[in-house]
């Protein structure tokens, strides 16, 4: 366990205290382990330390990891749909987070419009990953649910979140955005095999 993933576990332990706690004394340990968790976040990042505590008070309730919704989309060559993040963080599959009342198959077709203007159906899921905290993923673990799309319509576009969007071979790919090569080629030999079953949609 590296540092990252030791404050990660930390600040949860702190949040779901103090969202389950009635007890004077129990809220000031929890709020003093959510303090000295967002203290070394700082040290760690150019973020300050506020930022960081102000971000985990969104949340309330259990805390748990989020969850992400990627598509994968290959055109008749066998090269991936990416787009390049306008953070500098790399080379990523169409992405974003699962919303309230939405399932993950619905948020990766969502996430396809919105940062490529494409249009598409989900024909496989791809699988579920998960990413923990570290100095290099960043303070929270993610779970990432993936699916193999397919082209109906739309054009391509790049949106705002992004500053390149074009297809690659794997090998080619320098810069990855964490984790997102292990997605692209997990649902690469799915397309490959072509024997394409129906989709998981719920």
């Amino acid at each position: 366990m590296d540092i990252v993933s030791l404050l990660n576990e930390i600040q949860s332990i702190a949040r779901t205290g103090l969202h389950f706690t009635s007890g004077l004394y129990d809220r000031e340990r929890y709020e003093r382990l959510l303090q000295l968790a967002a203290e070394n976040f700082e040290l760690l990042t150019e973020l300050p330390g506020v930022e960081f505590k102000q971000r985990f008070a969104q949340e309330t309730g259990y805390i748990t990891p989020k969850v992400g919704a990627d598509a994968a989309v290959f055109n008749e060559k066998g090269e991936i749909l990416l787009m390049e993040r306008a953070d500098g963080s790399g080379w990523c599959l169409p992405c974003g987070w699962v919303e309230a009342n939405e399932r993950p198959i619905d948020a990766a077709i969502r996430e396809v419009r919105e940062e490529t203007g494409l249009e598409v159906e989900v024909e496989q899921f791809v699988g579920v990953f998960t990413r923990k905290a570290s100095a290099k993923n960043g303070p929270h673990t993610m779970i990432a649910v993936v699916h193999l799309c397919k082209i109906i319509g739309g054009e391509l576009k790049l949106s705002h979140e992004g500053s390149d969007l074009r297809y690659w071979s794997l090998d080619e790919v320098e810069h990855w955005h964490p984790n997102h090569d292990k997605y692209a080629r997990a649902a690469h030999k799915m397309w490959q095999s072509k024997t394409l079953l129906p989709a998981i949609s719920d």
